[in-house]
């Protein structure tokens, strides 16, 4: 009989269940989009009680698509939007707080108040991580000191922490009556809270951020048998939890020290793998846990984190009505020649990687009467391959290993404009794999690694395979003068919040 493995990708935007076969096809998915909530500017939040809701019924809406039982899985993995940031009541299940999403910005005043001591690099070598509102750590602090009871609740351990995949995984496998409260050490390296060498709490850091350890998860392997789930996937195993851009590294195989993926989503989040080795960056990028399969020592990574990339198109859409649907800014794009000298730095939420200014707002630059719908759609795509070379420039630094090719994922890459100027603007061939849901296909390879549907990273190696490459052809003069304007654009973004 032909078993299957599940995965459950809880995004920024929505939530997926997937199956996929030993092969890593697609046998059945179904998705539900949950609401952005925006308190006030800078602020994003989620419901996460709608999200768990939306879980159990995209994975029986899958199921049914595919006329497959629970018995029919041998396994579920997880993956989850990291460090957006959730206290729940241990007893109840209920959220005390919305969610605090990973592009929230409310914890920049503690952000500085930290930094005046040591600078914004002072954890780094504990955490890999530089101070910023975007990590976990500092939004549990915020939940803490401003919900009424939370902090005598976490103290008790009455109320528990988690990022997205300890919530799903509490719930699915029992919620108040014996939920696991676990995560991973790819998530729990994004709270800012995990010392990197040892793989555990450091309590330095619970201390600094009075982080009381009660209301912490277990850390776990990304890989290995949790326990079973209940509902939908009854007696199902949950076997595998990886970050999303962990994930997506696993999934498109890139298990040797050198290789790198770029998943193009609501951001950009490119990582190579450095392997046994863990590389401190000195030029911005941040340093991270790759993944940890079962008892095997942990593979480390390089990554940049861009903030805003699909989500500038989501923008153009929903704020500035220029397009009417998200694939249309291709169309509109491939009106004009080149971006009519129009350049869009979308620092929505500040700058991440390498610039990590939380200072900085959204410019559009260039403007004249010359520009048009075209030049600013084409822009606004751009500088996502712009921002992504920023980061992959610093990692070649950090590493001092040359990217040869990118393997590229998600939402983005069916947009042929940007990928060839993505590697155009890069001067490296670009790759799109067979397989595009890589985030997915990560947890399930973990899960199946932990029940035997994979015997190793060989097998999935031998899954994957090219869909389609770009070839740059674009002049090196032609590219880096491309490239000087949009470094004179986002100086122009730096330091507009004072």
């Amino acid at each position: 009989m032909t078993r299957y493995v599940g995965a459950i990708d809880q995004g920024t935007t929505s939530t997926r269940f997937i199956v996929f076969d030993r092969q890593g096809a697609i046998i059945s998915v179904a998705q539900k989009e949950h609401q952005q909530i925006y308190p006030k500017p800078g602020w994003v939040e989620h419901n996460a009680a709608e999200i768990w809701t939306n879980t159990r019924e995209v994975i029986a809406d899958a199921l049914i698509r595919a006329d497959l039982r629970p018995t029919d899985l041998q396994a579920v993995g997880i993956t989850n939007q990291r460090e957006t940031t959730l206290l729940w009541d241990r007893k109840t299940g209920r959220p005390l707080h919305n969610a605090l999403v990973w592009q929230d910005t409310r914890v920049d005043t503690l952000v500085a108040e930290y930094s005046k001591d040591g600078g914004q690099n002072r954890f780094r070598d504990r955490t890999g991580l530089p101070l910023a509102s975007y990590f976990s750590g500092l939004k549990l602090q915020w939940l803490l000191d401003t919900v009424d009871g939370a902090r005598t609740q976490a103290e008790a351990g009455d109320a528990l922490f988690g990022n997205m995949d300890t919530w799903v995984l509490w719930n699915l496998t029992g919620g108040p009556d014996g939920g696991l409260h676990m995560t991973d050490v790819t998530n729990a390296s994004r709270t800012q809270l995990m010392n990197l060498a040892t793989l555990a709490w450091d309590d330095e850091m619970l201390a600094t951020f009075r982080i009381p350890r009660a209301c912490l998860p277990t850390i776990a392997p990304s890989s290995q048998v949790y326990g079973m789930a209940q509902f939908e996937l009854a007696g199902v195993p949950v076997a595998g939890i990886l970050g999303d851009q962990q994930a997506a590294l696993v999934g498109q195989a890139c298990f040797e020290p050198g290789e790198a993926k770029n998943t193009y989503g609501t951001g950009c989040f490119l990582l190579m793998n450095t392997g046994e080795k863990l590389v401190q960056s000195k030029h911005g990028l941040v340093t991270t846990v790759g993944y940890k399969f079962g008892d095997a020592k942990p593979a480390y990574a390089l990554e940049g984190s861009i903030a805003i990339t699909g989500a500038l198109v989501q923008w153009l859409r929903d704020n500035l009505r220029i397009i009417g649907t998200a694939p249309e800014i291709e169309a509109a794009a491939a009106s004009v020649p080149d971006n009519g000298d129009v350049y869009v730095v979308p620092a929505f939420s500040g700058l991440y990687a390498p610039y990590w200014k939380e200072s900085a707002r959204g410019v559009i630059a260039g403007l004249t009467r010359f520009a048009n719908r075209g030049h600013i759609c084409r822009a606004a795509l751009e500088a996502t391959a712009y921002q992504t070379r920023d980061v992959i420039e610093a990692m070649e630094m950090d590493s001092g290993i040359a990217i040869r090719e990118l393997r590229t994922d998600g939402g983005m890459v069916g947009n042929d404009v940007l990928m060839q100027f993505q590697a155009d603007i890069l001067g490296t061939h670009v790759v799109r794999p067979l397989v595009t849901e890589t985030t997915a296909l990560g947890a399930a390879y973990a899960a199946g690694l932990a029940t035997g549907v994979w015997s190793s990273t060989a097998d999935l190696v031998s899954n994957w395979g090219i869909g389609k490459t770009w070839t740059p052809n674009m002049p090196e003069q032609k590219r880096e003068a491309y490239y000087a304007s949009w470094q004179k654009a986002v100086s122009r973004a730096f330091d507009w919040v004072t």
